[in-house]
């Protein structure tokens, strides 16, 4: 019998516990400074907006855990002791393990701007960070939001929710402009207006400055623009939670750079010592994949891997087909494949917009045989299975277009928009679906290369 042990309760590490408790019978100890119990950190806004409880938030009753024969601490650890197999915690103690799983997560980034440790400055990752935003803007009138992304567009819609007045400094020119496509960037932009924020592109945050109780009473910014706030939000993104272990790393050989290196199998470079979730750095990532990739379904899918690799059966971890998908206030965002911000050379994209709603379509594909690469949607909900198997298979655009109506997901009573879109394509290459049957596909693809197709 092998003691596991995890070090932290999110995604990856209660995904690891529970699929590993399903192969073997060894006792597995889930150490969280954080909570006592899983909960879904994607839900925290809601809390504070009143829509759910935190015990809404808990995917198992607490029984669960005892249930599965699943321990849970709650500790702080202080440090790492791979010689000794053991986990050192704060104010005394150690825990022994055989195998040890690190899935700490991330922290919010700061970047050492003056007056970011005032009362009222925070970023929005942790149960605590919720804790410490509903005491800090209570009963105020004005807050200020440094940083967009997804973290801060949720942050606004919960400071919006109480009626206090936001102001959201994004240092790019769009919405995220190295992400969205320059028409989807617009209209994202749109919608968070639509609310009553007052979002200022190419204004960057300088300074917090502090009032006489140490408390935030306004932002500066670099172009001199002093905005009065009692909170600020500081959104500028997350990196993985392991300064606990940087320090000591070198000394007991643990490998980290921005994350905990690993290897293809979520191996670490100490013995019996695997890393997954948002701590993990992968040496060697899939290509067109990042080393870190904070992501719900990454940490999900690490921890089955890590699981079956801790079990015996070793198993390289596969990303699969990219995905996401937020809220921005009322507009639904799906991204499944690959939609760059800028088209690559050999590639195009067909697209439509709603002429009256925020409404989009995006569908990537590559021009020499128009083999689909990703889609982009916002407004819209898709199938994430069909647009993924279209994708896999190397479905061409004129292939699935005909069927596009097939991966809508919006209820049955919303008006669908697969029509706007074929017709825009018909435009585009004029009798090229007709042309395909009546010519043979070799011949159509020709006349493709050649830059469209006529009638």
């Amino acid at each position: 019998m092998q003691r596991i042990v995890i070090l932290g309760n999110g995604v990856a590490g209660i995904t690891a516990a529970r699929h590993i408790r399903k192969r073997k019978d060894d006792p597995i100890l889930v150490i969280s400074a954080e909570s006592n119990h899983f909960f879904s950190r994607t839900a925290l806004m809601y809390i504070y907006m009143g829509h759910m409880s935190y015990a809404m938030t808990k995917p198992y009753e607490d029984f669960f855990w005892r249930k599965n024969r699943i321990e849970l601490m709650r500790a702080e650890v202080a440090a790492l002791d791979p010689a000794g197999r053991r986990l050192l915690l704060f104010g005394g103690g150690e825990v022994p393990y055989d195998v040890l799983l690190l899935a700490t997560g991330s922290r919010s980034k700061k970047f050492g701007w003056p007056g970011q440790e005032l009362k009222g400055v925070q970023g929005l990752y942790s149960l605590q960070d919720l804790e410490a935003m509903e005491e800090a803007t209570r009963g105020i009138s004005g807050a200020a939001i440094a940083g967009g992304g997804l973290i801060g567009v949720e942050m606004a819609e919960m400071l919006r929710s109480r009626g206090i007045g936001v102001t959201f400094l994004v240092r790019e020119k769009s919405w995220m402009e190295r992400i969205f496509p320059a028409e989807e960037s617009a209209l994202v932009g749109e919608e968070i207006r639509a609310h009553g924020v007052d979002l200022r592109f190419g204004a960057e945050l300088e300074a917090a400055l502090p009032d006489e109780s140490g408390r935030v009473r306004a932002v500066r910014t670099t172009a001199g623009d002093e905005i009065p706030c009692q909170f600020l939000g500081l959104t500028i993104g997350v990196s993985p939670n392991v300064d606990f272990l940087r320090d000591a790393a070198p000394g007991i050989g643990l490998d980290i750079d921005q994350g905990i290196l690993v290897d293809d199998y979520l191996r670490t470079s100490l013995e019996n010592v695997y890393a997954a979730g948002d701590c993990a750095q992968l040496r060697r990532p899939r290509p067109g994949r990042l080393a870190v990739e904070p992501l719900w379904y990454v940490a999900r899918r690490m921890g089955e891997t890590v699981a079956s690799t801790i079990c015996g059966q070793l198993l390289a971890y596969d990303p699969g087909g990219f995905f996401n998908s937020a809220k921005f206030f009322d507009l639904e965002w799906q991204v499944y494949g690959r939609v760059p911000a800028i088209c690559p050379q050999g590639e195009d994209s067909i697209f439509w917009r709603h002429p009256r709603e925020r409404k989009s379509l995006r569908i990537q594909f590559r021009r020499e045989d128009q083999a689909v690469l990703g889609f982009f949607l916002l407004g819209i909900r898709y199938r994430h299975e069909l647009c993924d198997a279209w994708i896999a298979q190397g479905k061409k655009l004129y292939e699935i277009l005909p069927d596009l109506a097939a991966a809508n997901f919006d209820p049955e009573f919303y008006r669908q928009h697969e029509e706007d879109l074929l017709e825009i394509y018909r435009r585009r290459f004029p009798g090229a679906l007709r042309l395909r049957r009546k010519r043979g596909l070799a011949s159509f693809l020709s006349l493709l290369r050649r830059g469209g197709v006529a009638e």
